[in-house]
């Protein structure tokens, strides 16, 4: 049987793109991965019985790459996390918070600096070089002066790609230059597909010229710890990960334990330490996180 990738879910259809055209599916049968019931979501590879040229049924999920609850989505290769220099002001812990939803989703970063026109370019490179530092792409971009459009377009060529950050920061602004031609909202990307504004509250993939997908969500709808630990968020600080088996003692959270290579290279100046402090923070917000939501 053909195979095909879910690129709209809505109603109970699912709308299953084998490359040549889209057929709306309804799944058949329950679906199990490791013992345990899941459902078909956007960005899935499956198995599809077509009953016509339009129509056809679901018949497997394939194996995820990386899945994000909110949104519900699969097998998305990269978060495009935009963030303005100014109006609204950077901020980095905002974009740590995020961070840590996309390394615990295993999920790769890109981050786009919008707005960068109306900074100082000292104050756009130490973020640049912060970030870089940590392993990750950073692009500074302007739309009105054309500033790295190109670079965040060639990122997104044959990737399934998901944009997010706070509100305000341009991201509009950014669509419409990365898609000329097009009117958006802001976080909606389907004013491509003449749907309106009110009508996006579904996820679906966006095919690009030249390869690739756009993930058209309502965007990140919770930033709370939701189902992660201690470890996991230790884990999801990628500078921290890298050290972590350095560590005297397997499991390490960096807090106050002794021989702990992360302590040890914050003393060093090795790590940023406002990085660090924002773990400490989210730290409190997954406990009070958990004191909410005990399961008595």
């Amino acid at each position: 049987m053909p195979e095909g990738r879910i690129v709209k879910a809505l109603s109970g259809f699912y709308y299953v793109d084998d490359g040549n055209r889209v057929y709306q599916c309804r799944a058949r049968g329950l679906f199990k991965k490791k013992g345990a019931k899941v459902n078909p979501l956007v960005g899935d590879w499956v198995v599809y019985d077509p009953t016509s040229e339009t129509e056809g049924y679901v018949m497997e999920v394939g194996e995820r790459t990386s899945e994000l609850v909110r949104p519900p989505i699969s097998n998305v290769d990269q978060a495009v996390l935009v963030f303005s220099m100014v109006e609204p002001a950077f901020t980095s812990f905002l974009l740590d918070k995020f961070l840590v939803h996309t390394e615990n989703a295993g999920i790769d970063s890109v981050i786009v600096l919008s707005k960068a026109d109306k900074a100082s370019e000292s104050d756009v490179e130490a973020i640049v070089r912060k970030y870089e530092a940590i392993g990750y792409r950073v692009i500074p971009t302007s739309t009105k002066q054309e500033r790295g459009i190109d670079s965040v377009r060639e990122v997104l060529r044959d990737r399934i790609s998901v944009f997010a950050g706070q509100s305000g920061v341009g991201k509009s602004s950014l669509i419409n230059a990365l898609f000329p031609g097009t009117s958006l909202q802001t976080g909606d990307i389907s004013q491509k597909l003449g749907r309106g504004r009110h009508t996006t509250r579904h996820v679906e993939l966006i095919p690009l010229e030249g390869g690739g997908y756009v993930a058209d969500t309502p965007g990140f709808s919770s930033l709370e710890f939701i189902g992660i630990d201690e470890l996991d968020l230790a884990e999801a600080f990628r500078d921290f990960a890298a050290l972590s088996s350095e560590c005297k003692f397997r499991g390490c959270l960096h807090v106050s334990e002794p021989s702990c290579a992360v302590q040890s290279a914050l003393e060093e100046g090795k790590i940023d330490l406002e990085r660090y402090e924002h773990y400490k923070q989210f730290r409190e917000e997954l406990k009070e996180y958990q004191r909410r939501n005990k399961p008595w």
